[in-house]
């Protein structure tokens, strides 16, 4: 969810996704950058309605099997975007969360992987009725987790992360999802 052309999120991810499309998992990888909106504003809503980019992104989470997202920590908290995106998303009728599978993922340049960030994106989704997958997994030092062409550096992590994908996975098909 980070923004930023070399975000560790966005290499997090990545890695996520080759992991899945290895056990034939079929994968659409969304940027929110292709989807821009304003901050909210209920005036604005009234207004002008919500944005084409909300409408759009909403279809994409509503149409999805499943999501996954990798989010970093902005200051021990959820990042602005993503909670506004949650917000602008919740907005839709019928709302595009709602008993939806969804997995966290977070990497950050600390020590605690963006896992602070974590708990704090759980509240909005499932408040919005989501179902939020209780393993989650943080990458820490995210600034040294990457090989040059976006791998994972260390196996182990590499294997955490495809242990949690998997056990998401087994989840999913206890739903037939």
């Amino acid at each position: 969810m980070s923004l930023r052309k070399e975000s560790f999120n966005k290499k997090n991810i990545l890695n996520a996704k080759r992991i899945l499309e290895k056990k034939g998992v079929e994968v659409e990888l969304l940027s929110f950058n292709d989807y821009p909106m304003p901050v909210y504003n209920a005036d604005d809503e009234e207004q002008m309605g919500l944005p084409e980019a909300v409408k759009n992104l909403g279809a994409k989470f509503r149409d999805a099997r499943a999501i996954i997202f990798s989010t970093p920590e902005y200051n021990g908290g959820i990042p602005g975007p993503f909670k506004n995106t949650l917000d602008y998303v919740s907005r839709l009728k019928p709302n595009p969360w709602s008993q939806k599978h969804i997995l966290l993922l977070g990497a950050s340049p600390g020590g605690f992987g963006a896992l602070r960030s974590l708990w704090h994106c759980r509240n909005p989704l499932e408040a919005e009725g989501g179902f939020v997958f209780p393993d989650m997994l943080g990458l820490a030092r995210a600034h040294e987790a990457f090989e040059t062409d976006g791998k994972l550096k260390d196996a182990r992590q590499e294997e955490m992360l495809d242990k949690l994908l998997q056990k998401f996975l087994d989840h999913l098909k206890s739903f037939q999802l």
